[in-house]
């Protein structure tokens, strides 16, 4: 079992090919040898009957004892009417009859004996003839050695000769076969054995014929592709991360290298609230980076039944005012989903709106057809219809957004859309007669039956 296991698909299909064409040869081979035997043996109980026919026609003429000089290769016993044997070949003299068949004295009979005391280790085919004399019904029993299983040497030889050849040429040619089948395979695997981290560039060879293995190369490019976009992602995402990490570090080194070189002409409260702004702006980016990475992992917290119009209504009441805050809530929408990530979609998309917003900042809550739809909307400069999926991207920030608030982590919308997929829900920024406008939809939770 241990061989068997370590061989190739090349050899396990070569020896099962063996095998099988093994079996197919001994098959015709037995097939073979049954029916010529069988022609064999009807042929040797003709030429039995054929001689049986003259020395009954011999018998008729003269006497029994006459008939053992002219029979060669053969056994013959002879029984008068009486049944008692007058005559017999030398090998049959002194022994019992060599068959107790007693046919119609019209017919005869044939059977197939392999008496010990008569034939030694053999077996032979033994006729029964009766013969029509004047003094009554005679019987000749003729007996000639039975053919072989193997009929005779000359065939079983090439028989056995021609199987072994087969079986070798169905293992050989299975084997070739397979191989070149099997190309394909040997071709995926030493390009696979290519690619590592750095480098996801190449792909396996496409065969030309659209079978299974074709399948398999067109399924490991399709991943390969999906694996090099998320590494693609991954280093994109950590170089805009250390960069924007970067930028809050480099300004708080920056005003307390300069604080200490010049002591006594820092203001040293404004460089604590400055330093102070920085290390609000990385607890941001921080918190966002991390909630990126519980999304990307798919850590999932308890589902519950929320009403969606008192979530909103609460955050509304206890965000402090920076713009005004207009409202329009329809009671009673209920979903399912996870409270304090739905507050925070909401928190993203108001502190995004309130960045941008001239004088006042509107949220709607409606339900129709069992789709939750929560939009918030701002009185602002809007987005170009070319940028609405832009600003879904992580770390994309508009120049307009970097100019209004240049401690923005460019990670808000991402968040708040992501979030809004978990929920199975979307959130896209659509068409408003000013201004942004930001529509989550989110499917209602069914009434339970009363």
């Amino acid at each position: 079992m241990s061989r068997w296991r370590g061989c190739s698909i090349r050899a396990r299909l070569a020896i099962v090919a063996g095998v099988v064409m093994a079996l197919i040869c001994a098959a015709v081979a037995a097939f073979v040898l049954v029916s010529v035997r069988a022609a064999a043996v009807e042929d040797r109980q003709d030429q039995l009957f054929s001689h049986a026919v003259e020395l009954g026609r011999h018998l008729r003429q003269s006497d029994a004892s006459s008939l053992v000089a002219s029979v060669r290769g053969q056994a013959l016993q002879v029984f008068d009417p009486a049944g008692v044997m007058v005559a017999a070949t030398p090998s049959m003299k002194g022994k019992p009859p060599m068959t107790t068949l007693r046919p119609d004295p019209d017919a005869y009979a044939t059977t197939t004996s392999c008496d010990r005391r008569l034939f030694g280790g053999g077996c032979a085919i033994v006729l029964a003839y009766p013969v029509h004399r004047s003094d009554g019904v005679w019987q000749l029993d003729l007996a000639v050695p039975d053919v072989p299983w193997y009929v005779k040497t000359a065939l079983v030889v090439p028989l056995a000769v021609g199987g072994l050849l087969l079986i070798g040429a169905g293992a050989v040619g299975s084997y070739r076969i397979v191989g070149k089948t099997l190309q394909p395979v040997s071709a995926i695997t030493s390009n696979l054995a290519r690619i590592t981290a750095s480098d996801l560039g190449p792909r396996v060879p496409v065969p030309a014929y659209r079978d299974e293995l074709r399948d398999l190369a067109e399924t490991a490019n399709r991943t390969l592709d999906r694996a090099q976009s998320a590494v693609e992602q991954q280093l994109r995402f950590a170089s805009d991360a250390s960069h924007d990490l970067r930028s809050p570090l480099t300004a708080m080194r920056a005003r307390i290298e300069e604080a200490l070189m010049y002591p006594e002409d820092t203001d040293w409260p404004l460089a604590g609230h400055a330093l102070l702004e920085s290390v609000d702006r990385m607890q941001a980016l921080v918190r966002d980076l991390l909630e990126v990475a519980r999304l990307d992992a798919g850590v999932a917290g308890r589902h519950e039944v929320i009403n969606l119009s008192e979530l909103v209504r609460c955050e509304l009441d206890r965000r402090p005012a920076k713009v005004a805050l207009r409202r329009c809530l329809t009671p009673g929408v209920v979903v399912d989903g996870e409270r304090i990530k739905l507050a925070r979609l909401l928190s993203n998309l108001l502190d995004n709106a309130e960045r941008h917003a001239t004088s006042a900042v509107t949220v709607t809550l409606t339900l129709a057809d069992d789709v939750a739809a929560l939009e918030v909307c701002d009185d602002g400069e809007g987005v170009a219809p070319e940028l609405r999926e832009v600003i879904f991207q992580r770390f994309a920030r508009l120049e307009a957004s970097r100019i209004r608030d240049v401690g923005g982590t460019g990670l808000g919308l991402p968040i708040a859309r992501q979030i809004a997929e978990t929920h199975g829900g979307t959130l896209t920024a659509e068409d408003s007669p000013r201004g942004a406008r930001f529509v989550l939809r989110l499917p209602a939770h069914a009434p339970e039956p009363s």
